[in-house]
């Protein structure tokens, strides 16, 4: 969301600035600043293209450094972690390092619902915005296509004799759509008689949260793709016998639907920059990381690469740490952990209408909420890290001096980022500090569980250790099954926690750093293809609703084809 920072006297939207922007040919940029030729690409218009997997496999060099980009938990609008990706990107090839960021693909439930656009905000883009905000090169669609291709092959099996046996009462592989919809998260199919099938209860999900997304997020290859793909579990028979993707011979013709899809988007940011954008897994549903591909391009092609993990560190980062990580072998220099003032006293008790409002109380109290994401970063993950203050013009010096000396007592450096305004000068102090922690050596990545321990012990380490909670909670139906999946052969899978971004519990109105509640377990999901189980805890929906008044109904494009309302 669009706001203003000291310096900046002319309030231009988000779409505005973009619109303004001189882009860069894509292959052009990619030639001069990355090494890649133009046989290497393949251009979607001037300012897009998705680079050449076989290319990149053939890229040897050594690994830049990695840094993960996240924040503390969010309000509604978000604290600007994508924004501070982009300007800290900008900000490490301002002084001088080759810097490549790597970002997630906004999905068009946010769009047209709480946020309007995710690619920055301000002076600190990825362009051209509209194309990335909207449809971009396809790739959410070619996996939407995917993922309903195997749906509808279930329910053809099904039809034609059934000869896997599918039990109906356990068929697990849901519909999904790229849009926030909640009047599809439970449905009937096949009514209208013999012809069309056998009705059952069906459901949609977001495209985001879809295990085809998770396996195309976390394959490193067409060869492991596929493979995936055929290890996803789409149902059981009645004696509780697993039905894979493989036996309806679906992962062939899903992985030719993910063909191009696989290979990364190469952009620019609004100074010219190179940026990755790939892949768009939603952290409180999903593994919340851009494509392993994408990330490991990024490490080829720079001196620094930059990243983000969705929503807070809680789920984001334990996400990139516990599975994409653990699964690739991806090790962070250095974490920046994005605040504002704004959400540090909305967990201080603060309204939103007063969170402009001089408030040192409110700011000394929300602190709690940063400084465990911060332990969390350094204690649980091992990672260095320096805080970032996305500003806004009602910061005060007080409340930021107050702020700077309790983050003193932890050793812990703060630094004031002015991105949105100034683009990459405003960022040139975070970068001088992120390059501080990235050569000091001291990263020494941890997980928060080891792959013995069991289910539960997982998901318990992870709401004691990462949350503060007291305990975990199932009932005996949840728990049956948890230990159904442990005695199947499934209990050295990592846990993807699927719950509020808003708070450590599962109750978003429970601000700061809350201790000793309990996480109930909701729901088990089993996502054999990602190799990760998916514990659905609180009230999370794993397909979103509108608001009362979507950002679609300021969306708007002339007659000259020229867009408005995406900020």
């Amino acid at each position: 969301m669009a706001h203003l920072s000291q310096g900046c006297t002319v309030a231009q939207s988000d779409i505005e600035i973009a619109q303004a922007a001189i882009l860069q040919p894509i292959v052009q940029l990619a030639q001069q600043r990355l090494g890649i030729p133009p046989a290497a690409l393949e251009p979607y218009g001037h300012y897009k293209a998705k680079i050449d997997l076989a290319w990149l496999a053939r890229q040897t060099g050594p690994n830049g450094k990695l840094i993960l980009v996240t924040a503390i938990s969010p309000t509604p609008p978000g604290e600007g972690k994508t924004t501070t990706v982009v300007g800290l990107g900008d900000a490490l090839n301002r002084i001088g390092k080759r810097t490549v960021i790597a970002l997630r693909e906004p999905s068009l439930g946010p769009v047209f619902g709480m946020k309007g656009g995710a690619a920055g905000g301000g002076h600190a883009q990825v362009v051209p915005m509209e194309d990335i905000n909207l449809h971009f090169t396809g790739d959410f669609n070619a996996i939407a296509l995917a993922h309903n291709l195997l749906a509808a092959l279930i329910d053809n099996h099904i039809y034609h004799g059934n000869t896997l046996r599918f039990d109906f009462r356990r068929i697990v592989w849901r519909r999904v759509i790229d849009m926030n919809d909640r009047a599809l998260r439970s449905t009937v199919i096949s009514l209208g008689g013999s012809g069309n099938g056998f009705p059952r209860e069906d459901g949609f999900d977001i495209v985001v949260a879809s295990e085809v997304m998770a396996v195309f997020c976390l394959a490193t290859s067409r060869k492991d793709l596929k493979a995936r793909l055929g290890n996803i579990i789409v149902g059981y028979t009645r004696d509780q016998t697993p039905i894979r993707a493989s036996d309806l011979q679906a992962q062939g013709a899903m992985a030719a639907l993910l063909k191009d899809a696989l290979k990364p988007n190469l952009v620019q940011t609004l100074e010219n920059n190179p940026a990755i954008i790939h892949g768009g897994p939603f952290a409180n549903i999903a593994h919340g990381c851009n494509t392993v591909i994408a990330t490991q391009a990024a490490l080829k092609l720079g001196e620094y690469v930059v990243t983000e993990a969705g929503f807070g560190a809680d789920l984001g980062a334990e996400k990139f740490v516990d599975i994409k990580c653990r699964k690739s072998d991806l090790r962070p220099d250095a974490a920046v952990m994005v605040a504002t003032l704004r959400a540090i006293k909305h967990h201080g008790g603060v309204a939103a209408k007063d969170l402009d409002i001089f408030n040192p109380k409110a700011v000394e109290k929300g602190l709690r909420n940063l400084e465990r994401h911060v332990d969390n970063m350094r204690q649980r993950f091992g990672l260095p890290c320096v805080v970032a203050i996305n500003h806004f013009t009602s910061d005060t010096p007080a409340e930021l001096d107050l702020l700077r000396r309790q983050m003193d007592r932890q050793g812990v450096p703060v630094v004031i980022a002015r991105h949105w305004a100034d683009g990459s000068a405003g960022a040139v102090d975070l970068a001088h500090a992120v390059v501080k922690l990235a050569e000091s050596g001291t990263a020494n990545l941890q997980f928060v569980y080891q792959d013995e321990d069991s289910l539960w012990d997982k998901m318990k380490a992870i709401a004691t250790k990462v949350y503060g909670a007291a305990d975990i909670s199932a009932d005996s139906a949840v728990r049956a099954k948890i230990a159904k999946l442990q005695q199947d052969g499934f209990g050295h899978y990592p846990v993807c926690v699927a719950k509020t971004q808003y708070s450590f519990s599962t109750d978003p109105l429970l601000l700061g750093a809350p201790s000793g509640h309990m996480v109930n377990i909701r729901e088990v999901r089993l996502a054999a293809g990602a190799e990760f189980v998916v514990m659905i805890c609180g009230n999370i929906m794993t397909m979103p609703g509108l608001p009362k008044e979507p950002a679609s109904s300021r969306i708007d494009i002339d007659d000259d084809g020229k867009i408005s309302g995406l900020f």
